[in-house]
């Protein structure tokens, strides 16, 4: 009746621990730069879902908290999970993500348009650098179909 963890859940182990975060977001040509550093906290649930929780402070925004789920659908065959955070009201929900290159886990979500009406597509992509960094990038589909990074976090393993 359980199931069991896939050989894909085990990409996400090197996200496990403490880390150190330092982001940038920057949400089009000549918008402000926002700088904000935190502390993220990793754990498993049994090999089958990893909750990333995160807290920090942007000097403008003020305090902020984020929790990411991540895990492997074995049905799908794809990597999915969702994220919330204390500066938003929406719910990303992560579909469809792939491995690409070995190191770059690419989660696609939907979500609202910041530069325009409604909704539109995003990409967080994970990169695992080593044993003590990875990178969180977060892209926006343009109106002109061209995808744009508007979000840079690095993340080091505290000791």
């Amino acid at each position: 009746m359980f199931e069991k963890p896939q050989a894909e859940h085990s990409w996400l182990e090197p996200l496990l621990g403490d880390w150190l975060t330092e982001a940038e977001c920057q949400m089009g040509p000549g918008e402000p730069l926002h700088k904000s550093t935190g502390e993220t906290r990793c754990r498993s649930m049994e090999g089958m879902w990893y909750l990333l929780e995160g807290s920090g402070d942007e000097p403008e925004g003020g305090p902020w908290s984020t929790l990411m789920t991540l895990g492997y659908d074995a049905k799908k065959s794809c990597y999915t999970g969702t994220c919330v955070g204390s500066m938003m009201t929406h719910l990303w929900l992560y579909t469809s993500g792939v491995i690409s290159e070995g190191k770059k886990l690419i989660l696609n979500t939907e979500g609202p348009n910041f530069h325009g009406e409604g909704m539109t597509s995003y990409k967080d992509i994970i990169e695992l650098v080593d044993d003590s960094h990875w990178i969180l990038t977060s892209e926006i589909l343009t109106d002109e179909g061209k995808w744009q990074q508007i979000v840079t976090s690095h993340y080091r393993r505290q000791t």
